[in-house]
């Protein structure tokens, strides 16, 4: 039984402020971080010790060792990434890839989605396989899905943007925010996209289905997603939105258009 006072805590502000009960729960992998501070805080190899054991594969832990031993800059997230890989390398075991991507512990569900990045996949395949950790309840999850996919978005560009546009469609808001985040031209600690950097347009039948989206989840990527653009293609960014207040005068895309429009109207 976890405690209550783990159960219903707040994130840490600081890491200072980081209770040493919480990341020994963390550690061993029976409660999800609260927060970002948390996520950083995770012992990450301890944490494989862990799993390894449930697993019944201890003797795998020296090819992940080595592997995230020899980053010449580890980080949480290239930790995250380097044993998602890892685990690419040493199985095609459904039964533990199930077991990961299904953990209590947000940071194992994370390998999982990091595991997809040593395959060799279609675009298409790649993003299906994506796609539950892009609806994962636990934001660290979603954003890890945005990292895992990200170069291969870009390399496959046009093809990308025509899947994610049949996300737009999708009941579930994380589904419809991943098809905004995973393209946003410049983003956040992810790579930028030139392509559509320059020619915003090439994603339009991302954005327009999702104007007067009712979710701010996805409102503020839209929104995003449109400052992003506006940095390069001002011009364009205002005629859509310009466009898109006639179009559709309604209170959602009224929250979208300021938000895109935060740069050019500074």
């Amino acid at each position: 039984m976890i405690p209550e006072h783990i159960q219903n805590r707040k994130g840490a502000r600081s890491f200072k402020d980081l209770n040493p009960e919480v990341i020994e729960y963390l550690n061993k992998g029976l409660i999800e971080t609260a927060n970002l501070m948390e996520w950083l805080a995770v012992d990450q190899l301890k944490l494989l010790t862990i799993i390894l054991n449930d697993l019944d594969k201890q003797e795998w832990y020296d090819s992940f060792y080595e592997a995230v031993s020899f980053q010449k800059k580890a980080s949480a997230n290239s930790n995250a990434k380097v044993i998602g890989i890892t685990f690419s390398q040493l199985t095609n075991d459904k039964n533990i890839i199930e077991s990961l991507s299904s953990h209590t512990s947000d940071v194992v569900r994370c390998w999982a989605a990091q595991y997809s990045v040593g395959l060799e996949l279609t675009i298409s395949e790649r993003l299906q396989l994506i796609k539950p950790y892009a609806a994962d309840p636990h934001f660290g999850v979603r954003e890890v899905a945005i990292f895992s996919a990200k170069e291969f978005i870009i390399e496959n560009l046009e093809e990308a943007v025509n899947i994610l546009s049949e996300w737009t469609s999708s009941e579930d808001e994380n589904i419809r925010r991943y098809a905004i985040e995973a393209t946003r031209p410049i983003g956040v600690w992810t790579k930028k996209i030139d392509a559509l950097k320059e020619n915003p347009e090439k994603g339009i039948s991302i954005l327009e289905p999702l104007k007067s989206d009712t979710s701010k989840y996805v409102k503020d990527a839209v929104g995003n997603w449109l400052n992003d653009a506006s940095k390069t293609r001002p011009e364009w960014v205002q005629i859509l939105c310009n466009r898109w207040k006639d179009e559709s005068p309604t209170k959602d895309t009224a929250y979208i258009i300021k938000k895109a429009l935060r740069t050019i109207n500074k």
